[in-house]
């Protein structure tokens, strides 16, 4: 709404016999303000005005491309083993997982995207801080720093809005 209202995005009209076409706030306050009444959960309310929420918008200017990189955090590992831990195999869910030094911290591993791997608590403590060979544990992948947004593509249980469907 914000970018609406600078005038930095307008809304793609998502169906109907307008689809595809534009419109900046004004229009769209125009345009929505017929079908406000059909519509009670997806509506914005102000004092004098009431208008569709819009489902799809356009950029109209834009500064910079967002970063390629992936910022390192738990999350974002566990995410990039989809997570399984690396050893074992399993999948666990997210309480149930440890990150895990290939190279131990003791013995000069760094803790960044190429020496962490995912980990459940049991391989992690048969593991200790002892390299892969001396206790024939390898990862099942090779860490390395995603190139990709971890949540880029993500599907929500439910699906996506049909709206989004020819955008994507």
């Amino acid at each position: 709404m914000k970018l609406l209202c600078l005038g930095h995005a307008q809304v793609v009209e998502a169906e109907g016999e307008a689809k595809y076409q534009t419109h900046d706030l004004g229009s769209w306050l125009e345009t929505s303000a017929n079908q406000v009444e059909s519509m009670a959960d997806h509506v914005i309310r102000t004092v004098s005005h009431a208008m569709r929420v819009p489902k799809v918008i356009v950029l109209a200017i834009y500064d910079k491309l967002p970063s390629k990189e992936v910022k390192f955090s738990r999350h974002n590992v566990f995410l990039r083993d989809h997570h399984t831990c690396q050893y074992c195999r399993q999948v666990f869910s997210e309480g149930d997982l440890n990150l895990d030094h290939v190279v131990p911290r003791d013995k000069g591993g760094p803790t960044r995207w190429d020496n962490i791997v995912t980990s459940c608590f049991d391989c992690n403590n048969r593991k200790a801080n002892k390299l892969p060979h001396e206790v024939n544990m390898f990862p099942k992948t090779p860490p390395r720093a995603p190139l990709w947004r971890p949540l880029f593509g993500f599907r929500r249980k439910g699906g996506i809005d049909d709206s989004w469907e020819s955008f994507l």
